[in-house]
């Protein structure tokens, strides 16, 4: 029997300027909690640590008990009930700086996410699209211009 591929590929981990799509037809989501489950999984695999480490760094940051067990149970696509909560999610993000996996979840419900500088990259390229605008606005407004004229008749 072969093994069920993971629900979180890794084509979804390259960085893209692709507008996500924004799904609201009924089914949507569906399977989104295994693939949350599978990106756990990859973010815990990937990470040089062990799974009691991280659970340890999880228990940290969030000041609460984590233990092995309960890491395991959400990187396990079949259990139900061991679904990871959304802060979980956040702090695992955080201690394991994978923004990347946090980014490919966000774009199933049309979102994307920016880290760190990457915020300044959004910033310039809407100061472009600012300085566009007003250019085209000067544009408008130099066609409809006229010189301004005095009693005196000078310019």
């Amino acid at each position: 029997m072969s093994k069920r591929r993971p629900a979180f590929s890794a084509d979804q981990l390259a960085f893209t300027f692709e507008v996500p799509a924004v799904q609201r037809h009924e089914g949507a989501l569906a399977g989104l909690a295994r693939t949350v489950s599978s990106a756990v999984a990859r973010i815990l695999k990937e990470d040089e640590r062990s799974r009691p480490m991280l659970a340890a760094a999880l228990s940290e940051i969030l000041d609460e008990d984590i233990d092995k067990t309960t890491v395991d149970g959400w990187a396990s696509e079949s259990r139900d009930r061991f679904n990871i909560s959304f802060y979980r999610l956040l702090a695992l993000v955080a201690v394991t700086d994978r923004v990347d996996v946090l980014d490919a979840l966000l774009r199933e419900i049309g979102v994307a996410a920016l880290f760190g500088d990457e915020i300044r990259t959004a910033q310039l390229g809407h100061i472009d699209r600012q300085m566009a605008l007003l250019k085209e606005r000067r544009r408008k407004i130099e066609q409809q211009a006229v010189p301004i004229r005095r009693a005196s008749g000078e310019l």
